[in-house]
């Protein structure tokens, strides 16, 4: 596998999954002051059912419905942090949307998480709403697609 290919993840990815997807999100739980949701996500069961796709050591969960592409959560490694990674796997899901047809992506991002909302944006997300949904604080974004 290049570093560049993403593919669906396979059973045999569900412990790395995991493990990137901790050492992404651990460092947020003295600051948002609860374990970050995806942290304790069923990731093998994600990964039977198809909806998490793999690059290396980042990996990116992804729901469709009728009218737009949920992004759950993407989570790069520390390691490669700064790489590009991320930005390549949002292009990734752009591509994803369009190729199922949906005019939209969804996701969202606990408000506590200052730095995916310097990030969003620059790809294109504009802030639908704020919501609190018992310990989290969310803000909603959505991308329109063209």
């Amino acid at each position: 596998m290049t570093h560049d290919e993403i593919r669906p993840a396979a059973a045999a990815d569900a412990a790395a999954v995991k493990a990137v997807t901790d050492a992404a999100y651990h460092h947020y739980i003295a600051r948002i002051g609860v374990v970050p949701q995806p942290m304790e996500a069923d990731h093998a069961a994600d990964v039977a059912a198809g909806r998490v796709f793999v690059t290396g050591e980042p990996v990116v969960g992804l729901d469709a419905y009728d009218d737009h592409l949920f992004l759950d959560s993407i989570a790069v490694h520390p390691d490669a942090a700064g790489q590009g990674v991320g930005g390549r796997l949002l292009r990734f899901v752009d591509a994803r949307a369009r190729a199922l047809g949906l005019p939209e992506i969804r996701l969202y991002t606990n408000a506590m998480m200052w730095e995916n909302q310097k990030i969003y944006p620059k790809y294109g997300y504009e802030v639908v709403e704020r919501r609190v949904d018992g310990p989290y604080d969310r803000i909603h974004y959505r991308r329109r697609l063209d």
